[in-house]
């Protein structure tokens, strides 16, 4: 027993909205940017001490 499967139809249908979807907002979608996770702190090397000579 053999089942004709149309698939074009129902895949059109599923990607309808979507089409629809990315027309009007875009692609890629404007999704805010993820947060980082911890702020790094800014590395600094120690001021070398300049001696006072004459």
């Amino acid at each position: 027993m053999r089942i004709n499967l149309n698939w074009k139809r129902p895949l059109f249908y599923v990607l309808l909205p979507i089409l629809v979807f990315m027309a009007f907002v875009g692609f890629p979608p404007p999704f805010p940017p993820a947060r980082p996770t911890k702020p790094e702190l800014e590395q600094s090397e120690p001021a070398e001490v300049r001696e006072e000579g004459g």
